[in-house]
């Protein structure tokens, strides 16, 4: 069977790793790897690739930044020629990227069957374009891999088949679990940068509804500054982010006061989480992954997809408020609460295996 899998952003890196992984171990399964380059930095690319032990892709497109219709159009135009090239019996996307609207699109107009990994999920804001991806992506797909039941529901209500509705578990738990070892003895990035376990917040800031509204992001960055006065804040900082910080000429107002750091590698990402006192972030994944390491999570967002994390009691919602996040922050500092296990939640870390199976004829 040739399954071509399209990837193109660092979260899609860490979701293919784990299923390729079980993919490629399997007989008569043949992995075709399309990188659509819209992560295309070395430090939001290429390290995945080595940590993750992920093949080299057989295609690379070399999109690179535009505007969504810009962007999703040459990622369109690129993968309809390797799938009318290749001829594959799957084309597989992960997630809600343009890369995953784009792969799905030209599978289905040339009549090759979609599997879509992590679907179901919603934020019900329609202003956000990785909702749209997501809406799109489950219409026009044959397979859709949830990664949990309320995931399935939401697609149950839209009139999704039953048939088409697979309830496999997340497979960013299967990655979080395989590499948390791995990570913790190949990295050393709290030693150097003088931390120590549960002494510091960890936040990331990318979301475009959040970096390109003014008056959100200074409210943001406000509550970081706040924040760090109790304790570090260190922040691997987006490229976008701080280009956009840059163009306005804010970079000393707002990061005076934090722990700046280039982004950095899977690896060191999953130390940096599994270590923090919290984390605060606009990242679906990095909410996620909070949750999985038993770290309390702060959401830069008015809306979460994982409303797992926010019923177990480790995510709250705070929006773009600076007061919201200080004090949120604060009432952890008094109060630490006691997580559950993530297990229940997301599929005890055998997703990739199911999808695998369901895929294999």
């Amino acid at each position: 069977m040739k399954i071509v899998t399209i990837i193109g952003a660092r979260p899609q890196f860490i979701k293919a790793a784990a299923v390729s992984r079980v993919l490629r171990a399997s007989d008569g399964m043949d992995e075709i790897l399309v990188h659509t380059g819209q992560h295309y930095d070395a430090n939001m690319s290429d390290v995945f690739f080595d940590e993750l032990e992920i093949p080299r892709p057989d295609y690379h497109l070399g999109i690179g930044s535009a505007s969504h219709g810009a962007q999703t159009g040459r990622m369109l135009e690129g993968i309809e020629q390797v799938v009318l090239e290749r001829q594959p019996d799957w084309v597989l996307v992960y997630g809600d990227t343009n890369s995953t609207l784009a792969g799905a699109l030209a599978a289905v107009k040339l009549h090759i069957p979609v599997a879509h990994v992590e679907a179901g999920l919603r934020s019900f804001n329609r202003r956000m374009p990785e909702e749209i991806n997501r809406v799109l992506t489950d219409q026009v797909s044959d397979l859709l891999f949830t990664p949990t039941e309320v995931a399935s529901a939401h697609l149950r209500r839209e009139g999704i088949p039953e048939a088409r509705i697979h309830l496999v578990g997340d497979v960013m738990y299967d990655a979080s679990l395989f590499y948390r070892e791995k990570a913790r003895q190949q990295t050393h990035i709290l030693a150097r940068l003088g931390l120590t376990p549960q002494s510091y917040v960890l936040a990331t800031v990318h979301r475009a509804e959040n970096t390109d509204d003014p008056h959100r992001l200074r409210e943001i960055f406000t509550g970081l500054q706040r924040v760090a006065e109790h304790m570090p804040v260190v922040l691997p900082l987006h490229p976008r982010t701080r280009h956009i910080i840059e163009g306005q000429g804010l970079t000393e107002q707002y990061l005076s006061r934090l722990t700046l750091i280039d982004p950095v590698g899977y690896l060191e990402m999953v130390a940096l989480e599994e270590s923090a006192f919290a984390i605060t972030t606009d990242s679906g994944g990095v909410q996620k992954e909070a949750f999985f390491y038993r770290v309390p999570c702060v959401t830069l967002r008015d809306e979460t997809e994982w409303v797992e994390t926010v019923e177990a009691g480790a995510n709250q919602l705070v929006g773009a408020d600076a007061d919201r996040l200080a004090h949120a922050i604060e009432r952890l500092i008094d109060h630490p609460p006691a997580l559950p296990d993530p297990g229940p939640y997301y599929g005890e870390g055998h997703a990739s295996t199911h999808i695998v199976h369901t895929l294999t004829p």
